[in-house]
């Protein structure tokens, strides 16, 4: 059992001996591939960092486009408030000259009133004086 156990103990020592060579080929293949590595994760960071400055800057832009279109809307609007308050004015201008205006408009009225009474008039007026003037050729005639 002894020489049974010893037979396992160098069986288990001459794998990890195995192991170790695997081991140390292993650490040798990683030294060169580390300094790959660590190239190409400077070279990521500094394309990462490229990408994201880009992108920071598109949305820096962006937001000065959106403030320039913001202030020019703002301005837009100012003027178009301006334009709204001289329509106003202009109005309440209009509408106190038409009130000043509204007795001489009612003079008016009552005058065309007066015209078309008066014009009547003047039609039977018209009717009366040809009815007379039959009349009065029906006389002389007799």
């Amino acid at each position: 059992m002894a020489a049974a156990a010893e037979g396992v103990l160098s069986t288990q020592r001459e794998e990890p001996v195995r192991d170790d060579a695997a081991v140390e080929t292993a650490e040798e293949a990683k030294e060169p591939a580390e300094a790959d590595i660590t190239e190409l994760c400077r070279d990521m960071f500094s394309k990462m960092a490229t990408y994201l400055t880009g992108e920071l800057t598109a949305t820096s832009e962006d937001y000065k486009l959106l403030e320039n279109m913001n202030k020019l809307t703002s301005l837009k609007y100012l003027e178009m408030k301006d334009i709204a308050i001289n329509i106003s004015r202009n109005l309440k201008d209009l509408n106190q000259k038409y009130a000043g205006l509204q007795p001489y408009l009612d003079q008016i009225n009552v005058i065309e009133e007066q015209v078309a009474a008066l014009e009547q008039a003047a039609y039977k007026l018209d009717a009366y004086s040809k009815k007379l003037e039959a009349k009065y050729k029906k006389l002389e005639k007799r």
